[in-house]
């Protein structure tokens, strides 16, 4: 795999590369960023990914396998102390993953599934086509994140609901400022014990698989805070799935509805 290194050795031939927020749009930089990790027609051809990962947690290593497809199918099963735990299973219709006191399948409430179904839009980025979504998009200037300077872009999405109420999706992504790649989002935490912080993912050692550069080293944590890094060990396009690994247990708990 060809690491990003390669990628900035390319960066000349491409034409709207420009290192002045003064002197780029913000289309530019989200045209950047598409083409410099592959192409828009390439990502628009993405069926569907696979990622096996893994996660440090208390200084254990846990492994991780994440699955997305196109047709918004998606899971994440974790194991664990020779268990395998499915999280945020949803098969097009039905949300559901395991409870971590039961040990059971249980389907997630009709509003929390309504809000997986609008992230579907955003399969395999969500700034592709991001005018057909119905997304809009706003520079905000520059900042320095962890040294290198970044353009600020406000990412607005389609209204979310919580607790009955619609409330805004709004997130600010940090494309690095020479080859458009982005190294951090930023969104504010509507519900839970951190209602109010704003959680801060963080991206890097970009790789190439089969001509798409993904992210190889992430974190999810809160801004300024405590995070937790997630390692990609290896990344599949277009896997063959069993549809069978997305469905609701037919014997499992329904859950809140």
């Amino acid at each position: 795999m060809k690491t990003l290194k390669s990628l900035f050795a390319v960066l000349a031939l491409v034409t709207f590369v420009s290192t002045s927020a003064q002197d780029v749009t913000v289309d530019e930089i989200i045209d950047g960023y598409l083409e410099n990790t592959g192409g828009k027609e390439a990502w628009r051809n993405v069926k569907g990914v696979k990622m096996v990962a893994k996660v440090n947690q208390g200084g254990m290593e846990i492994p991780l396998e994440l699955v997305q497809l196109a047709d918004g199918k998606q899971f994440t099963k974790i194991t664990f102390q020779g268990m395998t735990l499915m999280q945020g299973v949803y098969d097009g219709e039905t949300l559901w993953g395991t409870n971590f006191q039961s040990m059971k399948a249980e389907k997630s409430d009709t509003e929390t599934t309504e809000n997986m179904k609008l992230d579907a839009n955003d399969f395999p980025d969500s700034f592709l086509d991001y005018k057909e979504k119905g997304y809009t998009v706003e520079l905000m200037g520059t900042e320095t994140i962890d040294g290198a300077e970044t353009y600020k872009v406000k990412l607005t999405k389609e209204p979310r609901m919580l607790d009955g109420e619609e409330v805004e999706d709004v997130s600010f992504h940090y494309f690095e400022s020479e080859s458009f790649v982005p190294l951090a989002v930023d969104q504010e935490i509507k519900s839970g014990p951190q209602a109010g912080s704003i959680s801060r993912n963080t991206m890097s050692d970009y790789q190439e698989v089969d001509g798409l550069y993904f992210p190889f080293s992430m974190t999810q944590g809160i801004k300024d805070g405590p995070s937790q890094p997630l390692m990609i060990e290896s990344i599949e396009l277009n896997p063959e799935i069993d549809d069978t690994l997305f469905a609701f247990p037919a014997t499992a708990e329904e859950g809140g509805e």
